[in-house]
């Protein structure tokens, strides 16, 4: 009986100390957080654009696609999270929403609206090119 009072106390302490460890480490991120970039993750992939056939219908946040809009779909962040897709051939970039999510099929990471994908030199590239996304996050940044 004894042996089990303190086993529990020791998981108690141990969950205690990783908890404290992980709000002093929260609190120090935000106190740096004026010392870094807003960046909040990158990764690389292939990137296409919409077709035509998707304008007028309802996006998965709700909104009506539009090509001329800067939005793009893609699975790997939140609805309505900012990303800075860069091509990297390019080295063009532009800031877009995600508001709609790709077929899971598709290996593409993201699927930029077709204003989007000209910006960055997408659509003179057989649709398809190699992209930098940036996350950004849920607050639409200055460009």
């Amino acid at each position: 009986m004894k042996y089990t009072f303190i086993a529990s106390n020791v998981k108690v302490l141990a969950v205690a100390v990783c908890c404290l460890f992980f709000l002093t480490t929260e609190i120090f991120s935000q106190h740096t957080a004026g010392k870094k970039s807003s960046v909040e993750r990158v990764f690389y992939g292939q990137a296409s654009f919409y077709a035509n056939k998707f304008a007028g219908r309802k996006t998965a946040s709700g909104e009506i696609f539009s090509q001329t809009k800067m939005t793009c779909a893609c699975n790997a962040v939140k609805l309505g999270t900012w990303l800075r897709v860069t091509h990297v051939r390019t080295k063009k970039s532009v800031l877009v929403k995600v508001n709609d999510r790709i077929h899971p099929k598709m290996k593409r990471v993201v699927d930029l609206s077709s204003g989007a994908a000209r910006k960055i030199g997408i659509t003179s590239s057989n649709g398809v090119g190699r992209v930098k996304v940036e996350v950004l996050g849920t607050i639409k940044p200055a460009e």
